[in-house]
């Protein structure tokens, strides 16, 4: 924090400031990750405001989505609509008288007027300032109007929109991510603040909640950049304070082009669908445009808060790199007890059917286990188990070949292994002992996958599987030897 702003603030204030138009993104929950940890390492406050002025596409679901998500995630905020907080209230469809006495000062100092032009009139306007090889932007045409006539197509209530007159300077930005920066205003026209006086636009209403609600520092995506100069211009006319302003770089696919669905899921709740662990989807998003230095890859939400700072956050955009995601789920699914995760994994096995309250727990654990190395998200864990919870298996009689193995081949291996198997005494029944009395014979026919194969296939009616040793013990030796005898008779008949 600079010392700026601890004169001007006392102390660190962030705010999250998401529109409820659609589900929580990882863009978004990146966003809301970075604020969270710069405000904890500052011991600061953290606010989430809903900017909920679009009536049309506001939703209540997608507000629930928003909180829902931070909550799952462990991104906790001091301040927001469902905990309160001393500047309330954190809605701002419910703070609309605030931002009408700030447009009543715009106006009344002429620094805003009312603008009656059209949407044809202003698409003219464009065309023709294009013909001519100028930057589009508003005319000023309105700005001229004398109160009279403002006065009479109010009355006659012709449709008119709030527009700021801009004033034609460079503004200076320093941002704490990228530095100097600077923007010709001289480039822009009079911008649209306001449909009306109890509709605000998101750029003059969250100029004026930063201030009433002592925020300290925005930090936010850099598509917001171009918004920036607009909001200090509007601070500057209204005598408030300047904030302090950090620009994340944007989150972009594996083909550099701007993270779209098409890359993958990228609402936070088809994250939690999937079974992702909210600790892997936090260490994930904080390396999208952030760099400790060396090569640490594991960081807990504590450890992040001690290392994180805004001087390591990269200006380049940030590439989402899927495999990684699954790489660091993966790695936290191993950190999970074998008890704790299978009470992850109940709920999409109950959900695809494989299980269903009556199923014995213990089967249930030890197919979890079985598969705790290999899963990268929790909703595998049905299509890799499910041949656990099975009576009888179903699957083609050449999915039991290795290669160009004939019928007679096939049968002869299973029942090899079937006579093996039989042998083993009683508590005798382990991985060890399994792999003890089977390998030795897989080796004897000089490729393993002859007795192998046909093994594991037997055992779960799968072309890909856990190991045959590791999935027969799992299954016991009754039901072990009951399915290779099911697997012969396919030969049989």
């Amino acid at each position: 924090m600079t010392e700026k702003s601890a004169e001007k603030f006392g102390k660190v204030r962030t705010r999250y400031a998401p529109s409820p138009t659609g589900f929580f993104h990882i863009g978004g929950a990146r966003a809301a990750l970075f604020n969270y940890l710069f405000t904890q390492k500052n011991k600061g406050a953290f606010v989430i405001r809903i900017e909920d002025t679009d009536k049309e596409r506001s939703k209540l679901e997608f507000e629930k989505d928003i909180l829902d998500s931070l909550k799952w995630l462990g991104i906790d905020y001091d301040e927001g609509p469902d905990v309160g907080g001393k500047y309330g209230s954190y809605r701002q469809s419910e703070r609309l008288d605030i931002y009408e006495k700030y447009l009543k000062k715009l106006l009344e100092e002429k620094k805003a007027y009312y603008c009656f032009c059209s949407e044809d009139e202003l698409e003219a306007q464009r065309q023709d300032q294009m013909s001519r090889g100028e930057a589009p932007k508003y005319s000023g045409k309105c700005r001229a109007l004398a109160k009279e006539e403002v006065d009479r197509a109010r009355e006659e209530g012709k449709p008119a929109v709030i527009r700021f007159e801009v004033e034609q300077k460079i503004v200076k930005v320093k941002d704490l991510i990228r530095g100097e920066l600077e923007f010709d205003m001289g480039l822009a026209g009079d911008m649209v603040i306001a449909k009306s006086l109890r509709y605000p636009l998101f750029i003059l209403a969250g100029a004026i909640d930063d201030y009433e609600m002592k925020i300290s520092h925005v930090i936010r995506g850099e598509d917001h950049l171009p918004n920036t100069p607009k909001q200090i211009l509007l601070q500057e006319a209204l005598g408030l304070p300047k904030v302090e302003y950090a620009h994340l770089p944007m989150v972009l696919g594996p083909d550099r082009s701007k993270l779209s669905k098409r890359h993958g899921a990228t609402a936070v709740s088809d994250y939690k669908k999937q079974g992702y662990l909210p600790e892997a989807l936090l260490n994930f998003m904080v390396f999208l445009g952030w760099n400790p230095g060396g090569e640490r890859e594991i960081f807990s939400l504590n450890s992040l808060i001690k290392e994180f700072s805004l001087e390591k956050v990269q200006k380049a955009g940030a590439i989402f790199n899927a495999s990684r995601l699954d790489y660091l789920n993966g790695f936290y699914i191993r950190q999970r007890s074998l008890k704790a995760l299978t009470e992850l994994c109940i709920p999409y096995l109950e959900e695809a059917g494989t299980i269903n309250k009556e199923t014995d727990g213990e089967l249930v654990q030890k197919a979890v286990g079985l598969y705790r190395e290999r899963l990268k998200k929790l909703s595998e864990i049905s299509e890799f188990a499910d041949f656990f919870f099975k009576d009888k298996l179903e699957y083609p009689k050449e999915l039991l070949k290795w290669k160009e193995m004939a019928d007679e081949e096939g049968k002869l291996s299973l029942e090899k292994s079937e006579k093996l198997l039989s042998e083993i005494k009683g508590e005798g029944w382990t991985k060890e002992k399994i792999q003890s009395v089977l390998m030795p014979e897989a080796e004897k026919e000089g490729d393993r996958g002859k007795l192998l194969w046909p093994l594991r296939v037997a055992l779960t009616g799968k072309k890909a599987s856990a190991g045959p040793f590791e999935v027969a013990e799992a299954l016991g030796k009754e039901k072990a030897l009951k399915r290779l005898k099911e697997a012969i008779k396919i030969y049989e008949s």
